[in-house]
C-alpha cells in the first residue's frame, strides 16, 4: 500500500528536526540537558513499579516470617557453587554475581566479566532481639527495608547512612557513615558478628571475642576474604522525632570552628552535619531525637511535594537560625529524594512545586536502572564533567581541606559529615595510637574551576588527602597506584588473613575490585 506525501511529510520533518537540532547544539549537550525526557518518562515509572513489587515481596517474607527458615538453605547454595569452584579447578578467581549496574555506586564494575560469579541472594531481614538489643540481616538487605522495619518498633541503628538503596553487606565490606557517627563511629563499628563463606566453602562467624583477626578485617575488604552471608548489629531505642537546629555560618573560620565545637560537645548533639554552599558560607546542623514537638515547627521533610531538603536548608542562609521537627524517618532520608544533589543535573526541574507535585512521588530513579541505560557516551561525560568522592580527613585539617577543595574542583554543595575513627585494627585506623575524629567531604556534582581535569585533579586530591594521613572512599573511582594506595590503608592484618585463609587464588585483592582499570 503506497503511503501518502503529506503522512511521510509529516513523519519526516520532527525526525529532520530532531536531528538537526542534535548537529547544531551537539550530542553531548542534548544528551546531558535533555536525559531527563527518558527519565521521566521511562525510569521514574519503571522504579515506582521496581519499588512497589520488592515492597510487596519484603512484606510477604516479614509476614509469613520465612526469612529464617531459608536462611540456611541459601547459605547452603553459596557453599555449594564455591565447592563447584574448587571441583572445576579454580581456573578463575571468584566475586558475587550481583551486577555492576544494581549497586549504589554511579561506576560498574568491570572485573566481574573475567570472574567466577557466585550467587549470593541474601535479601532479608531475620530477626530483631530487642532484649539484647541486636538485629539480624543478610547482606542485601537495605537501609530503606531496615528503618521501615525498624522505626515502627521503636528501635533503630546506631549509625544509619543516607541512601534507602544502600546494603548493608555493602556498608560493612565498604563503608557506610551518617551523621550520628561522631559519635558511634562508622556502620562497620555497629557491627559486632559477621557470617561468611570462606574460600574453601565452610561457613565461619567471626566477632570480637570469636576470630578477632578475621572480625577487624572484614571491613573495607570489598568481598576479597570471603562471602558475607549475614550480620549482627546493635540496634538503639528509637523516638518519634528529631529536633534540627539550623545555624548558618557566613565565614570559614566560624564554619570550621562551630561545626568542630557542636562535634566535641560532651553531652548533646545526636547527629551533626554541614552542608556547605560556598567558599565562605554554610548552614550546620544538629539533631536530636525526641518525643515532643511543637507543633507548628513539624516539618515532614520526606513528603513528596516537600522542596528537596539542600535547597530548603540552603534558604536559612538568609533566613537566619531555625529549629524544626522531623519525623525520624524522614530525616534519616532526607538527602535520598534529590540523591543529595545529583538529581538537579538529571532533572534539572525536579524542585520545581508543580513537577513536585504532579510527578514527586516517582522520584527518585533507581540509581541502578540510571546506569542501566546510560549508555557509553554517557558513563564517558560523567567521567569527564562530574566529580562524585568522598574524602575522610582529620578535623584539624578540615580548613586547610575545604581550600584545597574550593581550588581543585569548586563544587558546590559540599556535604561534611563528622565520624569518630576508633584505633581498632584493620585496613582504616587513625595515624595516631588514640581515637580521632575525622571529616567526610563529600563532593557531589559539575566541578566550576577551571583547571578541573577527572584524572589529574582527583590525582591531586588523592595526594593531599595522603599527605594528611586521610582516606579515600573506595566506591569511587580511584587513581591510586599500588604503593600509594597501601599507604594509604594499612594492609597488614588484611595480608595476614589472605594468606591463612588461601584467599589468593580465590578472590582479587581490593586494590584489583576499585583501581580505575577494574572500573567502567
Amino acid at each position: 500500500m503506497d503511503i501518502p506525501l503529506n503522512i511521510l511529510v509529516y513523519l519526516a520533518l520532527p525526525a529532520l528536526l530532531s536531528f538537526s537540532w542534535i548537529k547544531y547544539r551537539g550530542l553531548e549537550y542534548v544528551l546531558i540537558h535533555y536525559r531527563w525526557v527518558f527519565v521521566c518518562i521511562f525510569l521514574l515509572p519503571a522504579s515506582v513499579v521496581y519499588d512497589s513489587l520488592i515492597f510487596l515481596r519484603h512484606w510477604a517474607v516479614f509476614h509469613f516470617n520465612s526469612a529464617p527458615k531459608q536462611h540456611e538453605k541459601k547459605v547452603q547454595n553459596v557453599q555449594r557453587q564455591v565447592r563447584k569452584w574448587k571441583d572445576d579447578g579454580s581456573v578463575v578467581q571468584m566475586c558475587t554475581a550481583r551486577p555492576g549496574w544494581s549497586n549504589i555506586s554511579f561506576r560498574s564494575g568491570l572485573y566481574k566479566k573475567n570472574l567466577r560469579n557466585i550467587e549470593v541472594n541474601l535479601f532479608d531481614i531475620l530477626s530483631v532481639d530487642t532484649k539484647d538489643e541486636v538485629l539480624h540481616v543478610e547482606p542485601l538487605a537495605t537501609m530503606g527495608q531496615i528503618t521501615a522495619f525498624l522505626n515502627p518498633l521503636g528501635w533503630t541503628l546506631p549509625v544509619l547512612p543516607e541512601l534507602d538503596d544502600l546494603t548493608v553487606g555493602g556498608l560493612i565490606m565498604g563503608v557506610g557513615i551518617e551523621t550520628s557517627s561522631h559519635k558511634k563511629g562508622l556502620f562497620q563499628h555497629c557491627c559486632i558478628e559477621f557470617e561468611l563463606v570462606l574460600a574453601d566453602g565452610s561457613v565461619v562467624t567471626c566477632s570480637k571475642n570469636e576470630n578477632t583477626d578475621l572480625f577487624y578485617s572484614v571491613p573495607w575488604s570489598y568481598g576479597t576474604l570471603g562471602f558475607l552471608v549475614s550480620a549482627k548489629m546493635k540496634i538503639v531505642p528509637a523516638k518519634k522525632y528529631v529536633k534540627v537546629e539550623y545555624m548558618p555560618v557566613h565565614t570559614t573560620n566560624s564554619m570550621v570552628e562551630k561545626f568542630e565545637e557542636e562535634c566535641k560537645k560532651p553531652t548533646g548533639n545526636q547527629f551533626v552535619e554541614c552542608l556547605v554552599y560556598s567558599q565562605s558560607e554554610g548552614v550546620i546542623m544538629t539533631a536530636n531525637m525526641t518525643d515532643e514537638v511543637e507543633d507548628d515547627k513539624i516539618n515532614c521533610i520526606g513528603r513528596y511535594y516537600k522542596p528537596w531538603f539542600f535547597k530548603h536548608v540552603e534558604e536559612f542562609l538568609k533566613k537566619g537560625p531555625a529549629v524544626e521537627y522531623i519525623p525520624l524517618r524522614h530525616y534519616y532520608h532526607r538527602h535520598t529524594r534529590s540523591i543529595f544533589w545529583e538529581l538537579q543535573d538529571i532533572i534539572p526541574f525536579g524542585n520545581n512545586p508543580i513537577f513536585r507535585y504532579l510527578c514527586g512521588w516517582m522520584v527518585p530513579p533507581k540509581i541502578s536502572f540510571l546506569k542501566l541505560t546510560q549508555g557509553e557516551t554517557i558513563k564517558r561525560m560523567y567521567e569527564r564533567f562530574q566529580i562524585i568522592q568522598d574524602m575522610l580527613v582529620p578535623m584539624k585539617d578540615l580548613k586547610e581541606s575545604l581550600a584545597v577543595f574550593h581550588k581543585e574542583t569548586e563544587v558546590y554543595p559540599l556535604w561534611l559529615c563528622p565520624f569518630m575513627l576508633y584505633n581498632q585494627p584493620g585496613m582504616v585506623h587513625p595515624a595516631t595510637e588514640s581515637d580521632a575524629m575525622y571529616v567526610d567531604i563529600g563532593a557531589y556534582g559539575t566541578p566550576k574551576a577551571e583547571t578541573y581535569e577527572t584524572v589529574s585533579t582527583t590525582r591531586r586530591l588523592e595526594a593531599f588527602v595522603r599527605s594528611v594521613k586521610g582516606f579515600q572512599m573506595l566506591y569511587a573511582d580511584s587513581y591510586l597506584d599500588r604503593n600509594e594506595f597501601h599507604e594509604m590503608f594499612d594492609h597488614s592484618l588484611y595480608d595476614k588473613m589472605r594468606i591463612s585463609l588461601n584467599c589468593r587464588s580465590a578472590f582479587p585483592e581490593v586494590y584489583d575490585k576499585i583501581n580505575r582499570k577494574a572500573r567502567a
